[in-house]
């Protein structure tokens, strides 16, 4: 990180006391703000690539490489109560799912239930086309492409149930498939209602709505599945909306971008995106680190 850093024209402070570490990730997250912001609120597809040198180049991705977003990351446990695979674009939601089903298919991961968590956001041409390509068209949002992916590498069909509440906010929409098979986990795809109503539900919304309909315990323990790039930044977010108010374990895995048989599932990752997540991590860190300290902090009983 200090090497990246320098060769953006900053210098790593060296904070010291009690809250070293909230400054340290406060001054990286204004820093980061400055250089390896290419989304500029934009989805992620929309993020412009910098113009770096070779050198440039070589530099971040092997900053990448050594912060944990390049390759495949594995389970830390033989035994899970849940796996949970994060949703995206189409191609992730097919990756994600493939790579999950092999996981439970190898039994390196026990029998864990599983949740597949995805958004009410519309699918793009392109992202259809994909699931068109795959035999799983008919999709229109990426909860739709969730369940594609469940159904197609887990060997499903069709659900035993499926909820929803359509409020007139579409932010506020929810909805859950639930698939059970005699002698296998049950498996659930969902999509949550935001917990901001001017925007749509993000991960950490939709992972605490999760994990408040199973009434989560410390004695659960959970793999979360996503892409090697957003291990950092998920893992943050999933110890924030899982760990800190549900007393679970949290383990995160990512699918290396060339990872499946499927060479159309490939997603070549540049190194503008690798900075981008580079900062993401930082941010999601910065938040975990605020969430822990307002756990630990005293509550004050009213006079």
């Amino acid at each position: 990180m200090r090497d990246l850093v320098d060769a953006f024209g900053g210098t790593v402070p060296v904070p010291t006391g009690e809250t070293a570490t909230s400054s340290l990730l406060a001054w990286l997250d204004d820093f980061s703000d400055g250089c390896w912001n290419f989304r500029g609120g934009a989805e992620r597809p929309a993020a412009r690539e910098p113009d770096l040198t070779p050198e440039g180049r070589a530099l971040v991705l092997s900053a990448a490489e050594a912060l944990g977003l390049v390759q495949v990351a594995k389970p830390l446990h033989q035994r899970y109560t849940h796996l949970i695979v994060l949703g995206g674009l189409a191609r992730a939601c097919l990756q994600r799912n493939s790579y999950a089903a092999a996981l439970l298919a190898g039994g390196f991961v026990g029998r864990p239930e599983v949740a597949a968590l995805g958004s009410f956001r519309p699918l793009t041409e392109p992202e259809q086309a994909l699931l068109t390509e795959h035999g799983t068209a008919g999709g229109e949002t990426e909860m739709d492409a969730m369940d594609a992916g469940v159904q197609r590498y887990l060997g499903l069909r069709e659900p035993d149930d499926d909820e929803s509440s359509l409020a007139p906010n579409p932010h506020l929409s929810w909805r859950i498939r639930t698939y059970r098979r005699e002698g296998a986990p049950t498996v659930r795809v969902l999509a949550a209602p935001s917990g901001d109503p001017t925007r749509r539900a993000n991960t950490a919304d939709t992972q605490r709505y999760w994990a408040e309909r199973l009434r989560l315990t410390p004695q659960d323990r959970v793999l979360v599945v996503t892409s090697a790039i957003y291990v950092p930044f998920q893992h943050a977010d999933a110890i924030r909306t899982l760990g800190v108010p549900f007393g679970v374990e949290v383990d995160t895995v990512g699918v290396e971008a060339d990872w499946s048989h499927e060479p159309t599932l490939h997603q070549p990752v540049t190194p503008g995106k690798y900075l981008q997540e580079i900062r993401s991590g930082i941010r999601s860190m910065r938040w975990l680190v605020a969430a822990v300290q307002e756990a630990k902090a005293p509550t004050t009983a009213p006079a």
